[in-house]
């Protein structure tokens, strides 16, 4: 029989076949998956229920992440009233990831056409939860807003920010708050605080939201809270901030740590339990409800001309961080540090 060898062109082409059989044996080998889930770690795809993981995803800048959210809502992208089944919904998914309990809160999260995200912030390389909407018609589809998780250590205190884009970059400073510290979580409201119809939008002011519901959940659970809102220089004159415990008296050592750390910044600082202060949160929906549990709560303003200037808020959140520094050192469940 005659031998028939094989010309040059076509041993390459064999020799290209075989190395790019042999890559795709490699890759399937080295993640110990199929595709698909190869596809799912990245985060490429997220099948209901499940929650999504970083995996091989970029890290992201989480405080321009919450601010571009936050950036298209106006008074005209609508708000649709939740139902009580929609927020005790998503009250519960968030105390299913207090928990530990990602799955089942992805899962609870999935019925109301909420999604659960992992995203790892690149400046602190901590990981977040984000629970989201995953309508994309428009900024702001029903106003639900969104809660940030951090899962890299126990979560012990909230940021609260009810009035983004309506009161200039406290969306913003919020970010920042959760950022600078760990063990926080961030509640942002999903629409401007006129967007509703008669006043439905301004969380601050109702219980029949679905921020006041998470709150509400965090505050039963024992979790101190700041609520971060924004005033006009004139609504104050000769005042940068505005610190008040609200209705209630159980945080009253923390807004005189708080102001006192604004204070030694050169910040000028209302005292309300000093003194008859503007704007001082008396009515705020989430301050009495921390006030008839005894739980620690600030309601604080900041001037226009703090909030505009980038130096000035990020040194207002770093001010902050002497509170919330303190509040990641103490377990609510057992009052030890």
């Amino acid at each position: 029989m005659t031998a028939h060898r094989k010309s040059p062109t076509t041993l390459a082409a064999s020799a290209a076949v075989l190395l790019a059989l042999l890559a795709s044996l490699v890759a399937c080998g080295g993640s110990g998956r199929t595709g698909g889930s190869a596809a799912h770690d990245a985060g490429a795809t997220t099948r209901p229920g499940d929650a999504a993981e970083p995996g091989g995803a970029p890290p992201v800048r989480l405080d321009r992440r919450i601010a571009a959210y936050a950036a298209g809502f106006s008074e005209h992208t609508g708000y649709q009233q939740p139902r009580r089944d929609d927020r005790r919904t998503m009250a519960e998914a968030v105390g299913l990831v207090l928990d530990g309990r990602r799955d089942a809160a992805a899962q609870r999260l999935n019925s109301i056409d909420y999604q659960l995200r992992v995203e790892v912030d690149a400046a602190t390389h901590r990981p977040y939860a984000e629970i989201s909407d995953r309508s994309t018609r428009n900024p702001a589809p029903r106003g639900w807003g969104r809660v940030y998780i951090d899962l890299s250590v126990p979560v012990r205190w909230s940021v609260q920010v009810p009035h983004p884009v309506a009161d200039r970059h406290t969306e913003l400073l919020g970010a920042r708050v959760l950022l600078n510290s760990p063990g926080g979580v961030l509640v942002i409201a999903g629409a401007h605080r006129r967007a509703g119809r008669d006043g439905a939008a301004d969380v601050a002011h109702r219980r029949d939201t679905v921020f006041d519901a998470v709150c509400d959940e965090l505050a039963a659970r024992g979790f101190p809270g700041i609520q971060v809102h924004g005033f006009a220089d004139d609504s104050a004159p000769g005042y940068d901030v505005i610190a008040s415990p609200g209705i209630g008296s159980a945080g009253r050592a923390d807004g005189r740590a708080l102001a006192n750390a604004l204070t030694d910044d050169a910040f000028q600082v209302c005292r309300a339990w000093l003194r008859s202060c503007p704007l001082e949160g008396t009515e705020n929906v989430q301050g009495r409800a921390a006030a008839d549990r005894h739980i620690p709560f600030l309601h604080v303003e900041f001037a226009n001309s703090v909030r505009t200037d980038n130096r000035r808020l990020d040194r207002a959140a770093s001010a902050v961080q002497t509170l919330t520094r303190e509040w990641t050192r103490h377990d609510p469940t057992t009052g030890r540090r």
